[in-house]
């Protein structure tokens, strides 16, 4: 168990990657000085949805959509989750100001089209949904999970969000040619969404807005016009006025909403948020925690005999690189990756260590889900001739470390995973997600996962599942590279690119674009990407794009080519 002082240095504010996260922290009211004593909420649309009886098959889906895991309480208000409606009007006001408008003329659209910007997805369609009963109406973008606190004493009401698994794990498709589509895919990654973005975007919209109440409890009414006045009265009487003291104190020491950074489009530090939920980050620590990672696709987790890139969490008395074949995956296994999954929600969601072991029945739900989860198919042309050769070169050069496939003749599924760690020296790719303070596994020790996971650093990385690898770009651990094709000729790697909303190049297999005259390679000119791009610098730590290059040298272009060209089958 955690001693006083651990305990009291997870109380202080955190943040992940992956979420609303930060916001919570910038926010950083306190239990005794706002509501004066713990309560509990719980998601309104997963709420909603087990009400109609859903077919228990389905409920893993529907978690993996839906489900808070605990994190909307008092303790989550600490740390990640947000005052919904308070966050979301200074957004929109903050915008409104810019362009020009009034408050009368916000609408949730605004709202939507704003969130868009930073990646979020408000889609038309769930394209692997399945099940007796429809997805929840799309009011709002996926993965802002909400709930409603209430209390009596005293008279309380706040909605809470939080962000749950398909704000990183539920990504765009594309059609024939390339283009996303607004039919999202459970399972793959966000590619674009940008927490950094988005929570830097946050709190400055706070701090502009929250000095001006009546203005914001307009937008406020604007936005919600079915909100409540008990509520209207939490925020002005008891919530303004922390945030705005709370925004003081960020302003006058690290003048930002957290002290490390997320990245950038499909990037997450969980390093970073796990260090700062367990006390070990003081004051601006975003020049140093820089271990980046890129949101994976879900296909073959099953597979995996340890978690995360460089497989630092295991499960307690198995061996943490070992192959694992399709039909060895039995319930068992699942629930003790479940295990593992479940203390992800205390740097993702900010619960409790407590809290986040009680939710792992919900959360082996939720990974059987995952477990029987395929990638969607390549929309574009295939050559069949050309796959079937690069069949071949796969089998020879790439299974041993990315794993067994069935035939391409049928439909193409991940059928043996070896999890090979491949250390450091020999793969040369960026080290800084598998290089974290050694303080941070004897402080995991002291919670209450101590037995139900082994942590360590492990020197290197697990080679990874391909599965859905068209769909995923850009590509390696970090995202540094934009296109498959890239990867394949590394002198051709460029140091610069741009990620988010981007289209995708059936030939190069990635991000779609040109290497201009600066170096830079660019989106093409006529196309509008429907999230808001960043610039990703290949030079600035934690971004390398070098690594994964001797396994290319002695393939020919041919070989190559059609090497590409069966990679859109997985």
């Amino acid at each position: 168990m955690l001693s006083p002082q651990r305990r009291a240095s997870l109380r202080k504010p955190t943040n992940y990657v992956l979420c609303l996260l930060t916001v919570g922290a910038a926010l950083g009211w306190w239990q005794r000085d706002f509501l004066r004593g713990y309560a509990q909420g719980s998601s309104t649309e997963l709420n909603a949805i087990l009400a109609e009886n859903p077919h228990p098959e389905s409920i893993g889906m529907i978690r993996f959509t839906y489900d808070d895991f605990g994190s909307l309480n008092t303790d989550a208000l600490q740390t990640h989750a947000t005052p919904w409606k308070v966050v979301s009007a200074a957004l929109v006001l903050d915008r409104a100001r810019q362009h020009g408008s009034t408050v009368e003329e916000l609408t949730l659209d605004h709202l939507n089209a704003l969130l868009g910007e930073f990646g979020f997805i408000v889609p038309e369609a769930i394209g692997n949904w399945r099940g007796d009963v429809p997805p929840r109406p799309f009011r709002r973008p996926l993965g802002i999970i909400s709930g409603q606190l209430t209390r009596s004493v005293p008279r309380i009401e706040l909605e809470v969000a939080n962000l749950g698994c398909t704000a990183c794990h539920a990504g765009v498709t594309y059609d024939k040619d390339g283009n996303p589509t607004r039919t999202v895919w459970l399972g793959l990654p966000n590619t674009s969404i940008d927490l950094e973005a988005f929570t830097t975007s946050a709190y400055e919209s706070l701090k502009s807005t929250v000095r001006f109440p009546r203005q914001l409890l307009a937008a406020i009414r604007s936005l919600y016009p079915d909100v409540s006045e008990r509520e209207l009265r939490t925020i002005e009487r008891l919530l303004l006025p922390r945030i705005e003291q709370r925004l003081r104190e960020l302003e006058a020491t690290i003048d930002a909403p957290a002290p490390y950074s997320n990245g950038s489009p499909g990037l997450t530090n969980g390093v970073g948020a796990l260090k700062w939920a367990m006390g070990l980050l003081e004051g601006d620590a975003r020049e140093r925690e820089v271990a980046f990672t890129s949101i994976p696709e879900l296909g073959g987790v099953a597979l995996r005999s340890s978690l995360l890139y460089d497989g630092t969490y295991a499960v307690p008395g198995k061996p943490r690189f070992a192959p694992i074949e399709l039909e060895e995956v039995s319930d068992d296994h699942i629930r003790h990756l479940a295990e593992i999954v479940s203390f992800f929600t205390v740097p993702i969601m900010g619960v409790t260590p407590k809290i986040a072991e009680r939710s792992i029945p919900r959360v082996t739900e939720t990974l059987r889900f995952v477990a029987s989860y395929e990638s969607p198919g390549f929309p574009g042309a295939v050559d069949p001739d050309l796959a079937s050769a690069g069949e071949a070169v796969y089998r020879a050069q790439c299974a041993h470390c990315h794993g067994v496939h069935s035939p391409a003749s049928g439909a193409v599924r991940l059928v043996s995973f070896p999890n090979r760690h491949v250390p450091q020296a020999e793969m040369g790719t960026d080290s800084a997600r598998w290089q974290p303070d050694s303080a941070l596994f004897s402080v995991f020790l002291e919670t209450e996962f101590a037995d139900h996971i082994a942590a360590a650093s492990t020197g290197g990385y697990v080679a990874t599942r391909l599965t859905g690898l068209w769909a995923t770009a850009p590509y390696l651990h970090n995202g540094s590279v934009p296109t498959l094709w890239h990867l394949m000729h590394p002198e051709e790697r460029p140091k610069r690119f741009y990620v988010g909303g981007h289209r995708l190049d059936f030939e190069k297999l990635g991000v779609d674009g040109v290497l201009s005259t600066d170096g830079v390679y660019r989106y093409p000119t006529w196309y509008r990407p429907w999230a808001t791009p960043q610039l990703y610098d290949t030079t600035q730590p934690g971004r390398s794009n070098a690594g994964h290059e001797r396994e290319f040298e002695t393939l020919t272009e041919e070989q190559k080519r059609a090497l590409l060209e069966y990679l859109k089958l997985l």
